[in-house]
């Protein structure tokens, strides 16, 4: 008789099962209901399919739809391969090539036989994946050996799938994964049929070109888009945000609200139009009084760079792809003949500020009685994102960073780590943010510096949030391994928005290693040089990103001390033009940012175009106003209208108007 395998439950008990034996067997030993409710199984720590047998001891945690993140993972999964099965059935001919789960989904290219796919193709591929679900199909696992694989997709035509499995390395276990006659390469793990898949709970979303293997010289597919989610109710709450987003849009706002536009003539940099740029303007200034009392030094830097300067920092050799590098010489300016001549030395445009802090550090002997040195900038910078990565003013090329690099001794270090968070978390609720999440990003794989580095600077961090009360749950704080910088690990804050999608803005980071390689030193106590360490920061984390968050948060109202116009006096009739032009006047006097709309146009008109424009305050003036000394006030989204002196609207929107830091 075979030795029995010792498998460990979640709560230390044991229990000895023959060889053969499955997760599933276990489930079902221990209940019915555990039996049904079990989704995969989580072997040692990884998760693999349910029916999958044991291979030796082992500890065992089944999977349930309570375990949220395994379970949408394992969902997602099934429904692409669910999906691209309908696919080939309702269009026979078309190709199959890769289908992932996403953060909130899942995709698959296909490479179709006639035409590419296009949105109305979509109810068809639904109404297809709700039948195979209804079948019931097992998932099946399968080992196959790379022959196996070129041989079986070269007849049944699958070209895409032939290149890709020959060039698979040989001794690797290649598995496939059937539901009913259709398979396809996978590692898994799936659920243990199609029939646990909610028929209700999936949407497909869009349908977008993208290249094989994601190479522009490659045969274009057809990218169909889905989202999947383990039940209904999830799926209506995703769906509503996906609506609350699209409202939200900042390019559909910005359009509205006149503040920025982008063309192609300059690809990844904005256009910001005046409204936009007083937008600008007060965010830039608000963050200048905040770092100002925190006592930084504001410095500025130059955008251009020699590319020995960027080899002595490292980023030449790990960031170079994304930088806009630029020969050193004056182009020829005749006709004929090559425009460079490829001689010049190279220059780069500065990707970030902190090469040059460095630099700025370096001039003069610093002594330890002089830190910390908190140097800031709002900085403007360039990397070189490619075409299909750029995303409206959220994904830039050219970026402006509220950037500050702080250099500290070590005992200074989790104080000033503190002071960053108390900082932080005071402009994030002054900006209308009150939920954000705390992540520390440990050590990665690939990394500069001893494991005793590592240890202090990871703990260091720890501990400056500890000091702050936020090292809690409260605070969404986790520690995510293998995500920190190659120089070091970071503090991660990612705001949550209206909506409840989250964003990861700002960051303090440590870092000895920039420091040593270009020579940075401060005279300490004992009279010897030493290191300082670098704590790369930033709260906003670039302008043009965070003021996208800003208007998607907001849906572009503004509170009134953040809007480019923060209110509009409207006639009712041209008689009252010069008591309109009045009451803007006093307004302007007392700091508010106030238009006139004289225009002969009914005022319901007047009044629809500027809430569409988002103006958080109009005033309605006509015969009666002009001659009683009042205006009608109107609010942003309220139906109400109040009769008040224009002593009194001063005074009540130059309170509102105030920026919260100078309340």
């Amino acid at each position: 008789m075979s030795a029995m395998f010792r498998i460990t439950l979640p709560d230390g008990s044991v229990r000895e099962v023959a060889p053969g034996t499955t997760p599933a067997d276990v489930a079902a030993a221990i209940g019915p209901g555990l039996a049904k409710a079990a989704l995969a199984a989580r072997i040692d720590g990884q998760v693999r399919d349910l029916n999958r047998p044991f291979e030796g001891d082992t500890n065992l945690a089944l999977v349930t739809a309570k375990d949220e993140a395994d379970a949408l993972e394992l969902v997602r999964h099934d429904l692409a391969h669910v999906m691209a099965e309908a696919v080939q059935h309702l269009f026979p001919g078309t190709q199959i090539t890769f289908g992932p789960a996403t953060d909130d989904g899942f995709y698959y290219d296909f490479a179709p036989k006639d035409r590419q796919f296009t949105e109305d193709d979509l109810p068809a591929i639904e109404a297809e994946m709700r039948r195979i679900i209804a079948r019931n199909e097992p998932f099946t696992r399968e080992v196959w050996s790379r022959e196996q694989l070129i041989e079986t997709w070269t007849k049944q035509g699958e070209t895409f799938k032939a290149e890709w499995a020959a060039e698979l390395p040989d001794g690797e276990e290649l598995t496939i994964y059937r539901q009913g006659q259709w398979l396809d390469m996978c590692r898994g793990p799936h659920m243990a049929s199609t029939g646990k898949l909610d028929p209700n709970a999936f949407k497909l979303t869009r349908v977008s070109g993208a290249y094989w293997r994601g190479d522009q010289k490659n045969a274009m597919l057809s990218r169909i888009y889905g989202t999947g989610w383990l039940n209904k109710k999830q799926l209506d709450q995703h769906l509503f945000m996906l609506e609350e987003a699209a409202k939200r849009d900042h390019r559909k706002i910005g359009a509205e609200m006149d503040l920025f536009h982008l063309q192609s003539e300059a690809q990844g940099s904005v256009f910001w139009h005046p409204k936009g740029f007083i937008l600008w303007r007060q965010l830039e200034a608000y963050m200048r009084r905040r770092l100002d009392a925190a006592d930084y030094a504001e410095v500025k830097t130059p955008q251009l760079m020699d590319a020995k300067q960027w080899e002595q920092s490292g980023h030449w050799g790990k960031y170079r792809e994304n930088m806009f590098v630029v020969p050193d010489e004056v182009p020829n300016t005749e006709d004929e003949g090559q425009v460079l001549s490829g001689e010049g030395d190279l220059m780069a445009l500065k990707p970030m500020n902190c090469p040059a802090h460095v630099l700025i550090f370096k001039q003069g002997i610093k002594s330890y009685r002089d830190l910390p040195i908190r140097m800031a900038e709002f900085g403007c910078c360039h990397r070189n994102e490619p075409h299909g990565a750029l995303h409206g003013i959220m994904r830039v090329r050219q970026f402006t960073q509220d950037d500050a690099h702080i250099f500290v001794r070590e005992d200074q270090l989790v104080d000033e780590v503190r002071k960053f968070c108390e900082l932080l978390d005071s402009v994030y609720k002054h900006l209308g943010f009150d939920s954000y999440a705390i992540k520390l990003a440990l050590r990665p794989e690939k990394r500069f510096g001893s494991e005793a580095m590592w240890d202090w600077a990871e703990q260091s961090l720890r501990d400056a949030v500890a000091a702050t009360g936020r090292d809690t749950a409260e605070y969404g704080w986790e520690e995510l391994p293998g995500e920190g910088a190659f120089y070091a690990p970071k503090l991660e804050f990612h705001l949550t928005d209206a909506i409840g999608r989250t964003w990861q803005v700002g960051t303090i980071q440590t870092d000895t290693v920039l420091p040593e390689r270009l020579d940075a030193s401060y005279v300490g106590e004992d009279g010897n040089r030493h290191r300082p360490i670098m704590l790369h920061r930033a709260i906003l984390g670039t302008f043009e990103r965070f003021i996208g968050i800003l208007i998607e948060h907001h849906a572009g109202r503004f509170p009134l001390w953040l809007s480019p116009v923060q209110a509009v006096v409207a006639t009712i009739v041209s008689d009252a033009d010069d008591y309109a032009d009045e009451v803007a006047a006093t307004l302007r006097k007392a700091g508010i940012r106030v238009e006139t709309d004289l225009r002969n146009e009914k005022i319901n008109y007047k009044v629809r175009e500027h809430s569409v424009a988002k103006v958080p305050v109009l005033l309605v003036v006509g015969k009666r106003e002009a001659e009683e000394g009042k205006v009608a006030v109107r609010r942003l989204g309220s139906q109400a209208q109040e009769f008040v002196t224009v002593d009194e609207i001063v005074a009540r929107l130059r309170d509102e108007a105030t920026p919260p830091d100078l309340r």
